[in-house]
């Protein structure tokens, strides 16, 4: 009898402790966890997986919300922050929450519609790759041939910055993720006091293939937050397609550490490489072009990109790399294929 009292007890206990330690396991995130996060460098990606993922309760008040942007967050790491706070605290997260980056108003991101052959449409704003090579800069042909640079661009996010979403999803974090890296790929084996930054779109060809050799482009980046839309302007480029895996926008040298900098001392623009298109710009407003080719455009892969006005602004190569402020506006590309029977 005695034994048997002892049973439910027993059972009770089996069940109570793995939900203790479970409970334990799946400490609340908060902001300084967040911010911890971007410090480490991680993937803005990977920093919203995390919040949309595990439990948190955060702080977005007006003023936790502007130390939180000084701390380096993007807007879409606040807007996951200020989602998961509007779904309060205790809410399990679900085991199909998207991995990908909540939506951003349109109005506060650049757009892009084209028009050829009388139709219009949106295209897609893409965000570049950047990888590293000892290949100087000489030619887009001959960076297109440097294997460095195209399995860069293949690999895409690294296996490092993966394998920390699985743990942060598991409910580690932390130390355990100051490895994780960059959503930039880098296979170079060791620093130089100079290297070769190239910028590229992974894939052999855009999906968005147009029918019109002279398309016409309506450009807004009127509302992009901390950037001032009288820096820049759109240009036309060609890019060049490398090896069947990537098609590569530009390049220029900087000092081996310039990407992991916070400080806004690199002038990425000053000696660029690109293949730029001559074209026809109409300044609408600040932040808002009309932009089209000079001339009809052979058939290939082109991009719309934005660049700075002066050639000496400054970058600070992290923000180039989290594709924030200003660095947001270097990477963003709209790209393009002109089809062999346009007309």
């Amino acid at each position: 009898m005695k034994l048997n009292n002892c049973i439910p007890a027993l059972l009770m206990i089996v069940l109570i402790v793995p939900a203790l330690f479970s409970q334990q396991a799946q400490r609340l995130l908060n902001n300084a966890d967040i911010i911890n996060m971007v410090k480490t460098k991680l993937p803005e990606s990977v920093v919203v997986q995390a919040i949309q993922s595990n439990l948190g309760k955060y702080d977005t008040s007006t003023n936790a919300l502007i130390s939180l942007h000084k701390a380096g967050l993007t807007e879409n790491e606040l807007n996951a922050m200020i989602a998961a706070s509007s779904k309060g605290s205790g809410a399990v997260p679900s085991s199909s929450a998207q991995t990908s980056t909540p939506s951003v108003p349109k109005g506060r991101m650049p757009t892009l519609t084209v028009t050829a052959g009388g139709t219009t449409q949106e295209l897609h704003l893409e965000k570049t790759q950047l990888a590293e090579t000892k290949t100087k800069p000489s030619s887009m042909k001959s960076l297109a041939s440097d294997s460095v640079v195209t399995q860069a661009m293949q690999t895409g996010v690294n296996e490092a910055a993966m394998s920390a979403a699985m743990h942060m999803n598991s409910g580690i974090g932390g130390e355990s993720v100051q490895q994780a890296g960059s959503v930039f790929s880098s296979v170079m084996a060791h620093r130089q006091p100079k290297t070769t930054y190239v910028w590229g779109v992974p894939g052999p060809a855009s999906a968005s293939v147009l029918q019109s050799a002279s398309p016409g482009f309506n450009i807004d980046f009127s509302r992009v937050v901390g950037v001032t839309p009288d820096d820049y302007a759109p240009a036309i480029v060609k890019l060049t397609p490398a090896q069947n895996t990537c098609r590569i926008i530009g390049a220029t040298q900087g000092k081996a550490d310039a990407r992991s900098s916070p400080a806004a001392d690199w002038q990425i623009y000053s000696n660029f490489l690109e293949e730029r298109v001559n074209s026809q710009i109409q300044k609408l407003a600040p932040g808002k072009y009309k932009i089209s080719p000079a001339s009809e455009l052979a058939a290939g892969e082109y991009g719309v990109v934005l660049r700075p006005v002066s050639k000496a602004k400054n970058f600070s190569g992290g923000d180039v790399v989290r594709g924030q402020g200003d660095g947001l506006m270097f990477d963003a590309v709209w790209t393009f294929q002109i089809s062999e029977d346009a007309q």
